[in-house]
């Protein structure tokens, strides 16, 4: 287990590294990313890479505890603890962000509807809303809450939340996305399971990019 753990740390310290250099060298996104064939590609490309590295080093006859892909030990308790984390965020977040504009910073939202390109969008949002959530859910929920667990469920829900937020390369967003993480690793220490952090954070993105063509 130490060295899977140290495996995983060292692929998120990677990721970190990257994604601010590419933050500092290459600024904000166009506005009309996510009306872009290309960007989904871009997504679908990282996604396959990242989550062929966190399969490796998970693999084995633990592989599935070690990403939590069980049912919850309590459905009634998950979804009851499901609702007690959105009624949080619904709060806090928009708390924080009314202060920092994290959303501004990542610049993904483009600057209106933009009906000749539904197209492109509804493939980007399948890929933000779709696949990247359930591929960052097994990378931090899923094995880095298991093998930061032995050290004890405050230390293992702290650092999966940090480096959660540490690993999308922004700093007036980081606070928001850290206590989205937080949450998420919480939720998983509640229900031993992945699968209902990786349904609140499917909710989230799909909520943030309904919002971002409508506001």
């Amino acid at each position: 287990m130490t060295g899977r753990l140290v495996a995983w740390l060292l692929f998120v310290s990677a990721f970190i590294a990257v994604a601010y250099a590419g933050r500092a060298s290459a600024g904000k996104p166009d506005k009309d990313v996510l009306y872009q064939y290309d960007t989904a590609v871009g997504i679908l490309i990282q996604s396959v890479i990242v989550l062929g590295i966190v399969l490796w080093i998970t693999r084995g006859p633990m592989q599935r505890d070690l990403l939590g892909l069980r049912a919850p030990r309590s459905w009634s308790g998950a979804i009851g603890w499901s609702i007690a984390l959105v009624a949080a965020i619904l709060v806090v977040i928009p708390i924080i962000e009314s202060q920092l504009h994290g959303g501004e910073e990542q610049g993904l939202a483009p600057d209106g509807w933009d009906p000749d390109h539904a197209k492109q969008y509804l493939v980007n949002a399948i890929m933000i809303a779709g696949v990247t959530p359930v591929v960052e859910e097994l990378m931090f929920r899923g094995a880095g809450y298991s093998l930061l667990a032995g050290f004890g469920q405050v230390v293992a829900i702290l650092v999966v939340g940090v480096t959660f937020g540490l690993v999308h390369g922004l700093v007036y967003g980081l606070a928001a996305l850290t206590v989205f993480g937080i949450g998420l690793a919480w939720l998983r220490a509640k229900t031993e399971s992945v699968y209902p952090c990786i349904v609140i954070h499917c909710l989230f993105n799909t909520v943030a990019l309904v919002y971002a063509v409508t506001a």
